[in-house]
This record gives structure tokens, C-alpha cells and sequence, in this order.
């Protein structure tokens, strides 16, 4: 099974975690609101140097906490494309037979939105709840599905106060609910899978520094998954009837730089390894998959609409095979 990031999201989260989707969770993808309005002087205020200590705590939704009792909403949006040649092999009788070779497209657009409650100061809640159309086209079929991703919920912590001359730390974890479409559970020709079938914690820490004009960032993150059982998928001529994804380790980093008071820009490279994942068919049979390996380049530019509203847009390309080939990705934080 292919690693894709969330979510991007990895999106990331860390994702579009959840890049880098999901999100995900899952590789971290910059915001720049914070670092334009730090750099942004206004009346009354101290120089930029003060004014970027107070003002920025990270440059990502990630880093950055609020304070107790208050709510955050964000609405993320997000295209991904991934093109790729496949050579489709059966298993029979200990033999490797080849079929043919297909050209596989998948096209996905995640409407994702966010929640964050400050339960205190150093500390905040999140929950994340992601819509997704995806649609597949290959040499043997093609359709779309539009259902519930996966669910997440997590918190952010940050153990020591901001600090001008340190650099600022937030411990993050991540829950995984496996409610959009399981890939192990699709029947041929119904349509595809909107989830990834299993649920996963995720632990991390990100840290980030200030650098006048510039805000530097970066994060690791490591992923465990629970298993997908009770399965009955035909894949071949065999029955899966298990799967066990490996465990993943990500990391992120990055940079964000305001142009004017109402542009700014980041950088932000995102990798994610994935072990193989231990299969189990009707008939005994074990087996595992390779190593995956995904690696985006973002690119982002935040433009500033309103004194509360920034419309954040990223470019994510993907560097390693096993990596979606485009990421286009827009933010808008909403103000209650």
C-alpha cells in the first residue's frame, strides 16, 4: 500500500499533512499568517524584533496554540494528483505470472474542516474532520466515490514558554479513526477507497526559531497503525484476509518569509518512511510488501484579505516514486 501525505497534509502534518494529508497527519506544510502580521509593524508597537516574539510562536497551525477557552476554525482544500505505470502480477503455485501493464490516474480533492479549543494556555485540542472525492481511471475500470474520510483528533503541547534567544518547542499526538472507506474492504467495480482501513497514533515534536526576517521550522513525527483483520478481499487468485501496515517516520523542514505586510512566502521540504506492511492470505500464505518512500517539495504564499483573514495557497511536487506528483493546497482560517 502506497503512502500518500496528509495529508497531507504528512499535509503535513506533517500534512497538508496531514500534508503532506491526512494531514494527515500526518509532514508539516507552513502557514504564514502568523509570520506576515509578526512582521507587519502597527502603531503603537515595539520594533519588529519584539514584535515577532509575542506574535510568533510557529509558522504553522501546528506550532502555534491559543489561548484558554477559545475556538479555532480552519477550512482546508486540497487537490492531488498521482500518476503512475503499474505492472500487475498474480501469486499461484509459488510463481510470479505477469498479466499486463496499467496505467493508473487518481485524482482527489479533500474538503477538510478543523477544529481547535484551547483547553489552556500550552495547551490545545484539535479535531479534524476531512470530505473526499476521488476518482480513478485505469486500463480496467474507472469511478469515483465521494464519502467520510478519516477522522483524527489530537492535541499540541508546548512545554516551556516562547523564548527570543531559544528555539520554541510543541509535543504533538495524533488519533486516527478509520472511518472513510477501507482500501482492504473496496469490492471490484464499487467504487474507491476514501480512507486508509486502519487506525494509527502519530507522536511528535516540532520546533521552530526565529531569524530576523525569517522564521525557521522544522518537525519529526513517528507513526504506529493497528491492523486490518477479519478481511475477505479477492486480490488475485488469492483472499486477504490480514494486513499489518509498518510503522512510519517523518520529518519536515522549512522556512517563512513576509515580502510585504500583506504577502508573504515558505519553503518546506516533508518526507515520510514507511516499513512494509505483513499480509495474510485465506491459505495461508504471509507475505510483505517494500519500503515506501514519499518525499514533497512545498512551495506556498499567503495573501492577506482582511485584517483577520488570510488565504494561504502551497504547491506541493512530488521528489521520490513513491510520492503523489502534484499537491495544490489552499487555507483559510475562519474567526469565531
Amino acid at each position: 500500500m502506497m503512502f500518500r501525505t496528509t495529508a497531507i497534509a504528512v499535509a503535513v502534518a506533517l500534512t497538508a499533512s496531514s500534508a503532506l494529508a491526512q494531514q494527515t497527519p500526518a509532514a508539516t506544510t507552513a502557514t504564514t499568517a502568523d509570520a506576515r502580521d509578526a512582521l507587519a509593524k502597527k502603531e503603537g508597537e515595539g520594533d519588529q524584533s519584539a514584535l515577532l516574539k509575542q506574535t510568533l510562536t510557529a509558522v504553522d497551525k501546528q506550532y502555534s496554540l491559543i489561548r484558554t477557552g477559545q475556538i479555532a476554525l480552519n477550512y482546508d482544500l486540497s487537490y492531488s494528483y498521482v500518476g503512475e505505470e503499474r505492472i500487475v502480477t498474480d501469486i499461484a503455485n509459488g510463481n510470479a505470472t505477469l498479466f499486463n501493464i496499467e496505467n493508473n490516474n487518481s485524482h482527489t480533492v479533500t474538503n477538510t474542516l478543523s477544529a481547535d479549543y484551547g483547553l489552556r494556555d500550552n495547551l490545545t485540542t484539535n479535531l479534524t474532520l476531512p470530505l473526499i472525492s476521488r476518482y480513478a481511471d485505469t486500463a480496467a475500470r474507472s469511478g469515483m466515490s465521494n464519502s467520510l474520510g478519516d477522522i483524527s483528533a489530537g492535541v499540541r503541547w508546548q512545554p516551556f514558554e516562547a523564548r527570543r534567544d531559544t528555539p520554541n518547542l510543541t509535543v504533538v499526538s495524533n488519533v486516527r479513526l478509520p472511518t472513510g472507506r477501507s482500501p482492504f474492504k473496496i469490492i471490484a467495480g464499487t467504487g474507491e477507497a476514501t480512507g486508509s482501513g486502519v487506525g494509527a497514533l502519530t507522536v511528535g515534536l516540532n520546533v521552530n526559531k526565529i531569524v530576523d526576517p525569517v522564521a525557521l521550522f522544522g518537525s519529526l513525527n513517528y507513526t504506529v497503525s493497528a491492523p486490518a483483520k477479519d478481511l475477505w478481499q479477492i486480490n488475485g487468485s488469492r483472499i486477504l484476509t490480514r494486513v499489518q501496515p509498518g510503522s512510519s517516520f517523518g520529518y519536515g523542514v522549512g522556512f517563512a518569509y513576509a515580502l510585504s505586510y500583506g504577502i508573504s512566502t515558505t519553503v518546506s521540504f516533508q518526507e515520510a518512511i514507511s516499513a512494509g506492511s505483513k499480509l495474510r492470505f485465506a491459505d495461508g500464505l504471509e507475505a510483505k510488501t517494500h519500503m515506501q518512500t514519499s518525499g514533497i517539495l512545498n512551495l506556498g504564499l499567503g495573501y492577506r484579505i482582511s485584517p483577520k483573514t488570510t488565504v494561504n495557497f502551497s504547491v506541493g511536487i512530488g521528489v521520490t516514486p513513491d510520492s503523489p506528483n502534484l499537491v495544490v493546497g489552499m487555507n483559510i482560517p475562519l474567526s469565531l
